[in-house]
């Protein structure tokens, strides 16, 4: 998984985006700093050989003077000042990997120089040296090298200046005060670089992590997105198979005594199927939004059509019966799917159980708190537990709770079964025609 790119608002933190604690120009500078760095980290990152041969390199051309000098005083001079000026240099091409061991390496070749009274122009690389210590080594191990750093560079300026005359002795404090600048500078930027290190690394981590929870989040919404799809299909399916099965069953008796009815019997069928198809289109043109469709897609079903569903049902053998009660017309689109679905795949339970004397009563009341919904049916009864197995059941629970609602059901007196829904208008769950548009 790779890192998203880093900019100068991939530094920023939250207090900081909207610059509320900062002024205009302070703002501006801040961010010009940070692009800056995230551009000279990304051009490292990117082309790695050419700071880390660069830097060596640079230093060497620094000794390059001494080495002229050396060369007209003599070769033994020359070869010795060659291989000052290597040992000065190469180390630094582990000065990432190894900084302690590259730090301790010239510390030793600056005191043998320093008793050989050797002054090579590349003797400065031992401040990169500590600026990689700040950066890649302990802080205690940084702080141990500016200490040494500091007494080195005193001892070596009185020692050089006890042999020059007394009037280039007077450079002596500025010689000195310039040589702290330089030590407390390079360990501060070697620390600076540790806690930038540390930052970016940090803002890596969390930008891996928040693409994890964004996958994890599309992961979700997908299998919940799946979940509705499945539970209007086995709505809209088992309603419509069951009303088929029981109006085939009817018109296969109807055909050679009673054809008239038969093919009335028929169409129904025909206009079952038909509905059913429409339904499914639908649902999977929600699905498929992305893809275009000049076709005027009709709304999902609500309360006003619960008297073509119980038409249906009723052409099916049971003997179905419709109470409104209460204002209905002014509850929520996503309500409204909901109380149809719960009602659809009761009436659908009771027709795939129904007898040729079952009558079921569908009652749906509307009260300012909730709204209340009960089918009951004369039977059969259901063998305990049957329906509590299916997915019937759930995919009812499951549209109650997006209202605060719940569904219970189960035999009743008459001999059959009901089930009654509770859903609540004023509940907070979010509207399914807002989120999914037919």
């Amino acid at each position: 998984m790779t890192s998203p790119p880093l900019t100068a608002r991939s530094f920023m933190p939250e207090s900081l985006m909207g610059g509320a604690r900062l002024g205009d120009s302070e703002y501006r500078a801040v961010v010009g700093l940070l692009t800056w760095l995230g551009r000279v980290r990304q051009a490292d990152t990117a082309h790695p050989r050419v700071r880390l041969w660069g830097v060596p390199a640079c230093y060497a051309l620094a000794g390059i003077p001494a080495l002229v000098r050396a060369a007209h005083d003599s070769v033994p001079a020359f070869v010795l000042m060659l291989a000052v000026t290597a040992g000065y240099t190469v180390p630094l091409l582990w000065r990432r990997q190894r900084p302690v061991l590259v730090f301790a390496a010239l510390v030793v070749l600056s005191e043998v120089c320093l008793g050989l009274g050797v002054d090579s122009g590349s003797s400065a690389t031992q401040l990169v040296a500590l600026l990689n210590l700040g950066r890649f080594g302990a802080p205690s191990q940084l702080a141990v090298g500016v200490v040494y750093n500091l007494l080195q560079t005193f001892v070596s300026i009185a020692f050089f200046n006890g042999l020059k005359g007394s009037d280039q002795r007077a450079s002596t404090p500025v010689l000195a005060f310039l040589a702290v600048v330089a030590i407390l500078s390079m360990a501060a930027l070697g620390l600076a670089g540790k806690l930038v290190n540390a930052y970016i690394e940090a803002l890596k981590d969390h930008a891996v992590r928040l693409e994890v929870e964004r996958d994890q989040r599309a992961r979700l919404a997908a299998a919940g997105e799946r979940a509705r799809v499945a539970r209007e299909m086995h709505d809209i399916l088992g309603h419509t198979l069951a009303v088929i099965v029981g109006l085939a069953g009817g018109a296969a008796g109807l055909a050679e005594s009673k054809p008239k009815r038969g093919a009335d019997t028929l169409r129904i069928i025909a206009e079952s199927g038909r509905g059913a198809l429409a339904e499914l289109r639908r649902l999977l043109a929600v699905i498929h939004e992305d893809e275009p469709d000049d076709t005027p897609f009709a709304p999902q079903p609500g309360l006003s059509d619960l008297g073509a569903l119980m038409e249906r049902v009723r052409a099916a053998g049971p003997a179905a019966t419709l109470r409104l009660k209460g204002e209905l017309t002014g509850l929520p689109q996503g309500l409204q799917l909901a109380v149809y679905r719960i009602v659809q795949e009761a009436l659908t339970n009771t027709l795939k159980h129904a007898a040729p004397d079952t009558t079921v009563e569908v009652t749906v009341a509307a009260d300012p708190e909730a709204v209340h919904v009960t089918i009951e049916d004369t039977g059969p009864q259901l063998t305990p537990g049957t329906d509590e197995q299916g997915k019937g059941l759930v995919g009812m629970r499951e549209r109650a709770a997006l209202y605060g609602g719940q569904v219970a059901a189960g035999p009743d007196s008459r001999g059959g079964w009901t089930v009654r829904a509770l859903l609540l208008p004023t509940s907070t769950a979010p509207d399914l025609m807002e989120k999914h548009p037919a």
